[in-house]
This record gives structure tokens, sequence and C-alpha cells, in this order.
């Protein structure tokens, strides 16, 4: 099976990069970019072949559209001329709905929409997965296969992706913004820069493994490290009073309600 991935940015990269680490051949990956350097920058660090995107529709059997949502529009009208029905689209454009490819490519054309995440790139990706109405029971599979090589996926009726955007797509940033602000608190009370990464992001990658792997809610971690009258409460009680736990809610809700726009904003 050969896999071309349409656009290769940070997602597209991302995946790339995933799937020759989980032992894809690099002969059956293709991808496409615009940007001559980047390009060769790519083929260079993966071994995989930049092409057209005609050269990319002809050759692959899954065609992953990892384009920016503002860009949509040109490779659709030129994908529409080129796909034929054996060819799988699928689609990791946040907010952009199967209907719209549906709508314009050829009619048939089986399309399943994906939001992925960027810790794809360490092979410990979440992909929320909804096919469209073309889409197949076996080509539902094939990505599922696809996308367990670099992660966990789980299906998920299309109506949920917005909410799953706000949330897995951009978690990592949320995260990322978190473990910036504990680094710079760690500077702030004398401690060197680099010792301070280092303990919370080991504190970071400690915490997952337990949530991943423990099985209790995090509401009980949370309570196995909060003692009556000790440090940490001290320290949740400034984290509720300045509103973190609303801020967080706000902010997601935001995201979800940006993935929507760029959704309608591609509505006829």
């Amino acid at each position: 099976m050969t896999v071309a991935v349409l656009g290769a940015g940070k997602i597209g990269e991302a995946l790339l990069s995933g799937l020759l680490d989980a032992g894809h051949d690099a002969g059956d990956l293709l991808f496409t970019e615009r940007h001559p350097e980047r390009a060769a920058e790519l083929t260079d660090r993966y071994g995989v072949a930049g092409v057209e995107v005609a050269d990319a529709a002809k050759r692959a059997d899954v065609l992953v559209v990892a384009v920016k949502p503002q860009d949509i529009e040109p490779l659709l009208d030129e994908l529409a001329e080129l796909i034929g029905p054996r060819s799988l689209v699928v689609s990791m454009c946040a907010g952009l709905p199967t209907s719209l490819f549906e709508r314009r490519l050829p009619a048939g054309t089986p399309v399943i929409r994906v939001m992925p995440n960027t810790p794809m790139l360490v092979g410990a990706a979440m992909s929320a997965v909804s096919p469209g109405k073309h889409a197949t029971d076996e080509q539902l599979q094939t990505v599922e296969r696809l996308l367990s090589s670099v992660g966990k996926v789980v299906v998920l009726p299309e109506s949920q992706q917005d909410a799953v955007t706000a949330l897995s797509g951009s978690g990592p940033a949320y995260f990322f913004y978190l473990v910036e602000a504990m680094i710079d608190a760690g500077i702030l009370l004398g401690l060197p820069r680099a010792v301070a990464q280092q303990l919370i992001v080991q504190a970071a990658v400690g915490a997952g493994k337990m949530l991943d792997e423990g099985g209790e809610h995090p509401v009980m971690l949370r309570e196995n490290v909060t003692s009556p009258g000790g440090t940490t409460i001290n320290g949740i009680r400034e984290l509720e009073k300045h509103g973190v736990r609303a801020a967080l809610l706000d902010a997601i809700e935001s995201a979800r309600d940006r993935s929507v726009e760029l959704g309608k904003a591609h509505e006829e």
C-alpha cells in the first residue's frame, strides 16, 4: 500500500516520521510540498520522495490531505481532475467536514476524517477517526491500522470532531504551555533553567505514565499528592484562586468554536 501525504507541514512530517519509525518502507511513502527547499530537506532527512500532486494521485492508494484549511480549495480543484474511485482520501485538516471533500471530489470518493496530534512524531499520537458516507468498513480498518502504528486510535461520529480538535488536537500545546510556565517558576525560585526543565519534564512524563497505566481517576492521583496542610494544597489553592480550571475550560471551548468556524467558511 502506497501512502501519499499531501502537505508536509508539522502534521504531515509527523506522520511520515512516525510511519517510518513503525517500520513502513520509505519506498511506499510519498509527499508533496510546494517549497522546494523544504521538500529537499525532508527527502534528505527521511529518504521519502517528494512528488507533484498529480504524481501522488496516480501512484498512491491512500491520499492523506494535511494542508492548512485555508489552502484546501485549490488542492481539491486539482484532485478533482486526478483521482479515481480507488483512491481513499484521508483528511487531517482541522475543522473541515467530509462533506466538503465529497462535494468537491468525484462522486462516490471515499473520505475519512482524522484529527491527529503532534506526538505522532514519537509514536504517541491520539487520532480520532470518522468515516464519510462513502467509506467502507474495510477502508476504515485500513486507516485505523495505519494510524495505530503511530499511536492510539478512536472511532467517533463526525459530529464530535470539533470537540476532539479542541481537546486532543490542540491538547499538547496546552501541556507545553503549562510546562513552560512551571519551568519559569523554577527559575523564579532560583533553580538553573536546565535543572528546572529536567524536573518538570520528568514530572510530566511520570504523571502521564501514571494516568495511562495506573487506571486511577485523575482526582485520586491528585489527592494522593495533596497532604492536609501541606505544600501541594497551598499551590492548588492559588491555581483555583486564579481561575486556572475555568481558563482551561474557556480555552478548549474557544478552540472548538474556531474549528466550527473553519468548517463553515467552506460551506456553499
